[in-house]
């Protein structure tokens, strides 16, 4: 099984920093994209940081991990996080986990219709 690295591009606009993940995270790429991200956040101070995973294939509880770590930074910063777009396995996994009770998660329009086929 080829393994597809976790990358992502980062969207900063009227203090919300944006976070558009693609591939899998997994133990390996999660330490490499949390470093990169946790620059960003300190150094931008967003009031909201989104972690948009419609690019996710794959995620482990490395990707609890990571997502809860941000939680944690973007609290201690006065901010707010949002998980955007996963997929309906990552979905299943966050309701598991129970981070619906404590993180948003949003689905925009495309995602909506997507799930609906």
């Amino acid at each position: 099984m080829l393994k597809k690295n976790c990358t992502f591009e980062t969207v900063s606009a009227d203090g919300v920093l944006e976070f558009r993940l693609a591939g899998e995270i997994d133990h390996h790429s999660a330490v490499m994209v949390r470093t990169e991200m946790d620059a960003e956040i300190q150094k931008q101070k967003p009031r909201k940081t989104v972690l948009d995973l419609s690019g996710i294939e794959f995620m482990d509880s490395s990707g609890l991990g990571l997502i809860m770590g941000r939680y944690a930074l973007t609290q201690r910063q006065g901010g707010t996080l949002t998980v955007r777009n996963p997929n309906a396995r990552i979905v299943q996994i966050l309701e598991m986990a129970g981070f619906g009770r404590v993180i948003s998660i949003e689905m925009d329009e495309r995602a909506k219709k997507e799930k609906r086929k």
